[in-house]
């Protein structure tokens, strides 16, 4: 998404990479608040000085650069983004102070328990990993298909009526759900058991500012696919 400035003429770009869901988060936030933004795509085996120079404590993108000035980690961006353009777009956060305390706990959970969860289903290798991992995993996706119902309140999105930061720190992850599923023959957000996460999920992939950025899912695949090359070849030689 290629723009010059946004609100006041303060420009903004993005450092990242296409298929990273903690990019993905900040675009599909961008696109919420209805902000343009230069894009640059950054390669990680290669990372450019501008990169280093933005984030020197971990040299990770998303960063968010605003009238020079950087913004790092894909959390602290997005709630950057609602207070920098409090009367854009939609809000991020609710506007009740224990509604924004309560969503701020579930995108934490989001980072802190249900991806590491994932992740390890993500690296499994062998039919061993993969069931542990599974169902290790499988107890976190029961307490957000929980959270939904209770931040929910009934409404479509996690933020009620419209899309909300949990919504997007969850649902930038699903693209990436969906492509581990279909290679390791798992079902980690199962609409039987978790029709409420299920539909939400549907919901939220339709939603045009997340349509417009999330990357095509047969291109995650094959990069998947190429990962999965690299740690089988690295397992075997050690």
């Amino acid at each position: 998404m290629a723009a010059t400035a946004a609100e006041g003429g303060c420009e903004l770009r993005v450092l990242g990479t296409w298929s990273s869901p903690w990019v993905i988060r900040v675009r599909v936030a961008l696109g919420l608040k209805g902000l343009t933004y230069d894009y640059a795509e950054e390669d990680l085996t290669n990372k450019s000085d501008f990169l280093l120079k933005s984030n020197p404590v971990h040299g990770k993108v998303p960063v968010l650069i605003h009238a020079g000035r950087p913004v790092c980690e894909s959390l602290v961006i997005l709630e950057y983004l609602d207070e920098a353009w409090p009367g854009t777009g939609l809000p991020l956060l609710p506007s009740d102070p224990y509604d924004r305390a309560t969503a701020r706990f579930w995108a934490a959970y989001v980072n802190d328990t249900f991806f590491p969860a994932f992740r390890a289903l993500f690296r499994s290798l062998t039919e061993e990993q993969r069931a542990e991992a599974f169902e290790n995993a499988v107890p976190k996706v029961e307490t957000l298909d929980r959270a939904f119902r209770e931040c929910s309140k009934g409404k479509a999105f996690f933020g009620g009526d419209a899309v909300g930061i949990v919504d997007v720190a969850l649902g930038s992850h699903l693209v990436w759900i969906k492509v581990v599923d279909e290679v390791a023959g798992t079902n980690l957000l199962d609409g039987a058991k978790f029709p409420a996460l299920a539909a939400w999920a549907e919901r939220f992939m339709g939603v045009d500012a997340v349509r417009k950025v999330m990357p095509d899912g047969g291109k995650v695949l094959e990069q998947y696919k190429g990962f999965r090359a690299k740690w089988i070849a690295a397992a075997g030689s050690a």
